[in-house]
């Protein structure tokens, strides 16, 4: 008996009484859920199959963060992961889309408990299902669960965080060092004023090793150079995060980060209004939000999409481990500064040429970057 076939046995045999299966449908489409609580709450939707090479088939459901697909950025990088392995190999999957955080907790139980298909493999996308996986994994002692930026400290949760704050400094690097010299490209140029800003979405600790490795690469780059720092207090405001950027722009800064979801979307129009610059975050969004991309000077990618990806392997491979914390920085790319596709070829060759120095300091522990803004 193979390690999925005994899960499933345990899971079928195991004495709790399965809710209804998760109702799926093909194409991306979406449903809305009911919630225990009468709350409508997740879409659901999009099950996609690959012939791969035979064998069982392997079951994946996918709870994603708020703000759901299409943000561009985090969620749509761990789709992107899925549907990589849903390529590669016989994987179906199905997605969830919460509307607040009380879905969490009932999407990954409702994932869980569903016997028709078995889910070999639960993806919780996001710190904010901490809490909640900490419970579910509890009740669910069979179920594989994998869970980004963050960790749960069960058997069968495999936890993947990444050191935000070292691909954020290089992305302070790059933006130190563009600040204080005459560079235009695109739609955008800089005024040479030595100012930089940094949009966050929540003013979480998360968030803030965003803001505090910006800030320390920047300092690198220059000792002089400031930063502004604001947050938006919603991943899906991009109004909110436009009328924060303009006001960094009106106040000199030449380049301005976001760590804030769809919200930062609002960044990238304000860049192209001033004729300024902003950097992406979790993905190229060069690429994603093309129509940025004469604005969009860089991204900090982040490779949540090779952190689900993996995880699904696993499981194919028979190779799953919980109880793991699997840390992914600047060593294992697992994050990086991409230059954007219209406007990375003017960037100077100094300039990049610098921005490698530092990443191969960081890596060897020449440059200790900090995780706190006040430790900057």
């Amino acid at each position: 008996m193979t390690n999925i076939q005994r899960r499933k046995f345990l899971k079928y045999t195991g004495g709790s009484v399965a809710l209804t299966g998760l109702a799926g449908c093909s194409g991306g489409g979406g449903s809305e859920e009911t919630t225990e609580a009468g709350e409508t709450t997740a879409s659901e939707g999009e099950t996609t199959a690959s012939g791969g090479s035979g064998g069982d088939t392997i079951n994946v459901g996918m709870v994603y963060a708020l703000g759901g697909l299409g943000d561009k950025s985090f969620n749509d990088m761990a789709h992107r992961g899925v549907k990589q392995a849903a390529e590669k190999y016989d994987v179906e999957f199905q997605n969830a889309e919460p509307s607040g955080p009380s879905d969490f907790k009932t999407l990954q139980q409702r994932f869980a408990q569903s016997t028709s298909p078995d889910y070999d493999l639960i993806c919780c996308i996001g710190f904010a299902q901490t809490s909640a996986l900490k419970e579910t994994a509890k009740q669910f002692p069979d179920q594989n669960f994998m869970l980004v930026d963050s960790t749960v400290d069960s058997d069968n949760v495999a936890s993947y965080v990444f050191k935000e704050h070292e691909g954020s400094f290089q992305i302070g690097h790059l933006a130190g060092q563009i600040t204080k010299m005459g560079f235009e490209a695109g739609a955008g140029k800089t005024n040479d004023a030595g100012k930089i800003g940094f949009v966050g979405g929540l003013e979480i600790p998360l968030i803030k090793k965003f803001q505090a490795g910006y800030m320390a690469g920047n300092k690198y780059a220059h000792e002089d150079n400031e930063v502004t720092a604001a947050y938006v207090g919603s991943w899906t405001d991009p109004a909110k995060g436009k009328e924060i950027a303009l006001s960094m722009y009106d106040d000199g800064a030449d380049i301005v980060y976001h760590g804030a979801g769809a919200s930062g979307i609002g960044a990238f129009k304000a860049a192209q209004e001033r004729g300024r610059f902003a950097v992406g975050v979790d993905a190229d969004q060069s690429k994603s939000a093309s129509e940025y991309k004469d604005v969009i000077l860089a991204s900090m990618v982040k490779r949540v999409d090779q952190a689900v990806a993996t995880a699904v392997e696993n499981v194919v491979n028979g190779s799953f481990k919980g109880g793991q914390i699997n840390a992914l920085g600047l060593e294992k790319n697992g994050v990086q500064p991409v230059l954007g596709q219209q406007l990375g070829s003017s960037v100077p060759d100094d300039v990049t040429a610098a921005l490698e120095e530092s990443r191969k300091a960081i890596i060897d522990g020449d440059i200790t970057v900090p995780t706190k803004p006040g430790d900057v």
